[in-house]
């Protein structure tokens, strides 16, 4: 059982282990320079700002430790920087294969065609889960260098949360590989897409077009209000995984009916 899911899991420990150690190394140059934003004076700075900004970006608690890390590492990291790059990814697992012919050899297995691109989809849980088992532990580990430690229940829930977030993400660039069928062009689609909804989400906050947001993945997953606030969204990640399970069931039966040329 999930001989794929294993052999492609195995073929991205050098992806994940890379993916943890940038987004580590990142997150301890924010908690080092955190002192210095302790007297940072949000008022003054972001007054002429536009609410959008302030609120779209959770800005009000910049100059905290967890308020810098929800903005510089989380909101631009994971939200964007991450979730694209995994969209990218996912975008070529199908695409990729069928282009290079290396399709037709994993076809020839004893093994339904679903359950082969499930198993190649499921292979992103290890990026996905490295990056999220090693950070928490190096921003706590820096937190409390500079004594001012971090809440160890708001930061394994954060990263909790971030599993449906990266998984859907994923899940887009999965679904557009399988229907675009070109390797280019599902990964150009895949950032295309996430990124609209992410313009979507920041820059329609507090105006008439606000209802959008429910339709991007990022309107689920709030790092600043689980930092700052302590408050978890658990409705919001069970609503990211449907809509995984769901793109992916899309996909697979997509693939299950397609011709492969």
């Amino acid at each position: 059982m999930f001989e794929v899911a294993r052999y492609e899991g195995e073929r991205k420990l050098v992806l994940g282990t890379t993916i943890a150690i940038a987004a580590s190394f990142y997150g301890a140059m924010f908690v080092a320079l955190s002192p210095a934003y302790s007297d940072f004076d949000l008022e003054a700075v972001f007054s002429d700002f536009p609410p959008q900004f302030t609120e779209g970006f959770g800005l009000e608690a910049f100059n905290t430790l967890p308020g810098l890390l929800a903005v510089e590492l989380y909101q631009f990291g994971w939200i964007l920087v991450l979730g694209l790059y995994l969209a990218y990814t996912a975008a070529g697992l199908v695409a990729g294969d069928i282009e290079t012919g290396r399709m037709d050899t994993l076809l020839s297995a004893p093994i339904s065609r679903t359950r082969l691109v499930g198993e190649e989809f499921l292979s992103m849980l290890v990026p996905i889960l490295a990056v999220n088992a090693v950070t928490p532990i190096v921003l706590y580990v820096g937190s409390v260098l500079i004594d001012e430690p971090l809440d160890v229940v708001d930061l394994v829930a954060l990263h909790a949360l971030a599993v449906p977030y990266l998984l859907c993400c994923a899940a887009v660039g999965f679904v557009l590989s399988v229907f675009l069928g070109n390797e280019s062009l599902a990964q150009n689609a895949s950032v295309g897409v996430l990124v609209v909804a992410f313009l979507v989400e920041t820059v329609f906050i507090g105006t008439d077009l606000e209802f959008l947001g429910v339709l991007t993945p990022m309107n689920y997953f709030d790092p600043t209000a689980i930092l700052v606030n302590g408050t978890y969204d658990f409705a919001g990640a069970g609503i990211l995984l449907v809509a995984t399970v769901v793109l992916v069931l899309a996909g697979q039966w997509r693939f299950g009916r397609m011709d492969i040329q």
